[in-house]
């Protein structure tokens, strides 16, 4: 359990400290407000850390990044989200798109889609959940039939964040009918398309949600046509890359870090009127620092998992619940804590803003990108398996 970040991890993390206290407002509060700006703001700041190969920094060079470790790239993660995610909806892309792509892409595909993201200058959306598939993602009824050269994809996607301000959707569809030659199981007959958001056959509606704009989104495909040159890895294979999609987004949020700037900075905050605070309050508040310990560690070995090339759907499990449990409970002391904090104090504003904010998210936590039910069972069923 202890893991070396490497010699270069305390230098970098200041340097990304003084990036975003001089191009980031001390109120921002994500990308994803009403506010124009905000998202301007994160799409700014995107440029910048891709100016100085800080954005893609554990990428090879050969794909725009800086051939660094995991372990600095973990960094990166961390002062990103502690610092309320300033890089937008760029986190996806760079987390796991992006390496989706080195992995399963062409030539073609790589030389196309890799350089954009690498610049902080494509923001990416998922295309995988629906209205009767969610947790059971290989139910989706998305058919792409084929047609002339390629195919003609008609369906309906769901929580699809950030489809208002992408330029590229990772769409998961159904290309073979369970029945229909080789395809006798739900997770067999699916594919995976790289398809432009700007193709008049896809229509986006946004969803209102207390998370704010951008968030939640349903997509809608009319016979959107897509060719072999669209398709990312083998026809009716993308189970594979969902797997793969998986082990990297569950890890690629360093949700503990925001959880543990906010608690760290309460006493600060209350000043004097934290030692009046009931011994019951401060005692939650110790527990929620050492499960953000708890959380940390996880995640640390998720990453040198994966940096191996042996990460399992069970261990991106044990982590994913380990951090959503932290983000609601962690939300509820902290609601607590702020009840006491008076806005006369200096820093009343940002922690309160902070605060809700937080807690507003993390209501979904559980929920967003595969729920902690079926977090529970994968996490069981790799349990099991390791003791036959």
């Amino acid at each position: 359990m202890d893991f070396d970040m490497g010699k270069r991890a305390g230098d970098l993390r200041r340097e990304l400290r003084e990036l975003v206290a001089e191009h980031v407002p001390e109120n921002f509060l994500g990308a994803f407000t009403h506010d124009p700006a905000d998202l301007e703001t994160a799409q700014r700041f995107c440029r910048t850390l891709a100016e100085r190969n800080l954005l893609c920094l554990a990428w090879p060079q050969e794909f725009g990044g800086g051939d660094a470790s995991v372990w600095e790239q973990t960094v990166v993660r961390e002062e990103m989200w502690a610092a309320h995610e300033p890089r937008g909806a760029q986190y996806m892309g760079v987390n796991w798109v992006g390496p989706i792509i080195m992995r399963h892409g062409s030539a073609e595909q790589q030389r196309r889609h890799l350089p954009p993201i690498a610049a902080g200058e494509v923001i990416w959306c998922q295309g995988f959940s629906e209205p009767e598939a969610g947790s059971d993602l290989a139910s989706l009824r998305t058919f792409a039939r084929p047609d002339k050269d390629g195919w003609l994809v008609s369906g309906q996607k769901i929580w699809t964040s950030y489809a208002t301000m992408a330029q590229w959707c990772f769409l998961l569809a159904r290309t073979s009918r369970i029945g229909e030659g080789a395809t006798t199981k739900k997770q067999q007959g699916l594919t995976i398309f790289l398809v432009p958001m700007d193709d008049p056959a896809i229509t986006v509606r946004p969803i209102g949600t207390m998370l704010g704009p951008h968030h939640l989104n349903e997509v809608f495909f009319d016979d959107l046509r897509v060719t072999e040159a669209d398709v990312l890895g083998t026809v009716d294979a993308g189970w594979s890359i969902v797997q793969d999609v998986m082990s990297f987004e569950r890890v690629g949020i360093a949700r503990y870090a925001r959880c543990e700037r906010l608690l760290a900075a309460a006493p600060a905050v209350l000043g004097e009127r934290w030692d009046e605070l009931s011994d019951e309050l401060r005692g939650r508040w110790i527990r929620m620092l050492m499960h953000c310990r708890r959380a940390r560690l996880l995640a640390y070995r998720v990453v040198a998992l994966q940096d191996s090339g042996r990460v399992t759907p069970g261990d991106a499990a044990a982590y994913r619940i380990a951090v959503t449990k932290l983000d609601q409970d962690s939300a509820e002391v902290l609601m607590d804590v702020a009840a006491e904090v008076r806005r006369t104090d200096a820093r009343a504003g940002w922690f309160l803003g902070e605060v809700e904010d937080h807690w507003r998210y993390s209501q979904a936590s559980t929920v967003s990108s595969g729920s902690i039910e079926m977090q529970r069972i994968l996490l069981s069923r790799a349990m099991l398996a390791g003791r036959t």
